[in-house]
């Protein structure tokens, strides 16, 4: 047994590690090991990864490439590729990731089981968007391929399925071409939930990439920095990556605290603003500024933290979005990672997709127990008042009701469940 954590550090709870070596013998394997759970990397924040006193088939050594057309850019890999590793690969030859979340130390299992998001939502909707082909194995020792357009129901229930549906071995990518690896970006400091909607809508069709940061310690008259881009038409290479630093320890008490929170909020706000303005930058720091900080989950302290990430439709976004700011700001717990993006209206794939038409609005909390869970309780009001959904992939506290609520499609993704895969998420939301 292992004791294992996901990236909250909310704990850290016995498991039994089963790595998956051998593609070809992986529905032997799952017969073998019995019930249990996939796990990649382990970068989801709260318990849709961990099977605690379970099993876990951990699939970071399926890491091989199996085919890469680079004159259509179509890629076959095994299902714990790092999308890190896929964009080292692509990039150099003229083609990218369409789809990539705010760290690229993800498998390629786990963005379709969570069905990621990045920041050009409403360009090229979410990760399973571009997933032409799985192959998935179930713990009966059955194997199924599928696609949008072969067994689309299967494809549907297991992108976003959060790995309930059976083991994801290997994917077909379909990548997107780009010049080389540069953005031409824009830094916008703003005041305001209006502002910020003018800024996130009017961009939406010039630019690809939008997102901004918030200083949610400013309730609803929020101030923040609004970031935009695009890709360049600039073949030159960028300099080598740096080793990321490290924090190297974890701290006794939270970095992230009520003495911290407000002076650290005023300085990125004010450092942001002195560099507004258009400049080219490379698109690491720009899709992944934390992973330059390999461990910064440990400054939350041994107690870890909890990340809430909702979704608010768009008719709703403005006023719920105020509330819950204001709510943040009443109670000051604060958040210092704080994002705030859109979402188009693309449809999304999977049945249990978390991107929605509307807005996004991702908090990291200090874990203080109680009057940490008791904050969140009234955001979750704000948000099932409003009609919206908190992101599974982020969760550890969902009260199910909002869960059922905020997924529709939930009976119709039921049958789809393998009966040997369980994990603390899907007993604590769907009773198994």
């Amino acid at each position: 047994m292992v004791a294992v954590s996901s990236w909250g550090r909310l704990g850290h709870w016995e498991h039994q590690v089963a790595p998956l070596h051998d593609r070809s013998r992986i529905a032997a394997d799952l017969a073998t090991h019995g019930s249990g759970l996939a796990y990649g990397m382990g970068r989801s924040y709260g318990d849709v990864c961990l099977n605690p006193g379970g099993k876990l088939w951990t699939t970071r050594n399926l890491d091989r490439f199996i085919r890469f057309d680079e004159e259509s850019g179509v890629l076959e890999c095994e299902a714990g590729v790092l999308l890190r590793d896929i964009q080292q690969l692509a990039v150099p030859r003229g083609w990218m990731l369409p789809v990539t979340p705010g760290t690229c130390f993800v498998t390629v299992g786990g963005a379709i089981a969570n069905d990621v998001h990045g920041k050009n939502h409403h360009r090229l909707g979410s990760f399973g968007d571009h997933v032409s082909q799985l192959r998935l194995v179930r713990t009966d020792g059955s194997q199924l391929d599928c696609g949008p357009d072969n067994a689309p129901d299967w494809f549907a229930a297991t992108i976003g399925g959060m790995g309930l549906t059976g083991v994801i071995t290997t994917a077909t990518l379909q990548l997107r071409r780009v010049c080389g690896p540069w953005l031409e970006t824009e830094t916008i400091p703003f005041h305001g939930l209006d502002e910020f909607f003018r800024l996130a809508d009017g961009s939406e069709e010039a630019w690809e990439y939008t997102v901004s940061w918030i200083d949610c310690l400013s309730g609803s008259g929020l101030r923040g920095i609004f970031l935009r881009g695009n890709h360049a038409d600039d073949e030159s290479t960028v300099p080598p990556v740096g080793k990321p630093s490290y924090l190297g320890f974890t701290p006794p008490l939270s970095l992230v605290n009520r003495l911290t929170l407000r002076p650290a909020n005023g300085a990125y706000y004010f450092l942001h603003r002195l560099a507004a303005g258009k400049k080219r930058e490379d698109y690491r720091p720009f899709f992944y500024p934390l992973d330059r900080l390999a461990d910064w989950n440990r400054m939350y302290g041994p107690r870890g933290f909890y990340q809430y990430q909702c979704v608010l439709p768009t008719e709703q976004r403005q006023d719920a979005l105020s509330a819950l700011l204001d709510e943040t700001a009443k109670s000051k717990t604060g958040s210092f990672l704080a994002v705030l993006k859109t979402f188009g209206e693309r449809q999304s794939p999977g049945m249990l997709s978390f991107p929605r038409p509307g807005a996004t609005l991702a908090l990291d909390f200090p874990n203080r127990g109680e009057e940490t869970l008791a904050l969140m309780i009234r955001l979750d009001a704000i948000v099932g008042e409003a009609g919206g959904r908190l992101y599974p992939a982020k969760d550890a506290r969902m009260p199910q009701q909002l869960f059922e609520s905020g997924y529709p499609r939930l009976q119709e993704f039921l049958p789809f469940r393998d009966a040997g895969i369980s994990s603390a998420l899907s007993r604590r939301l769907l009773g198994r």
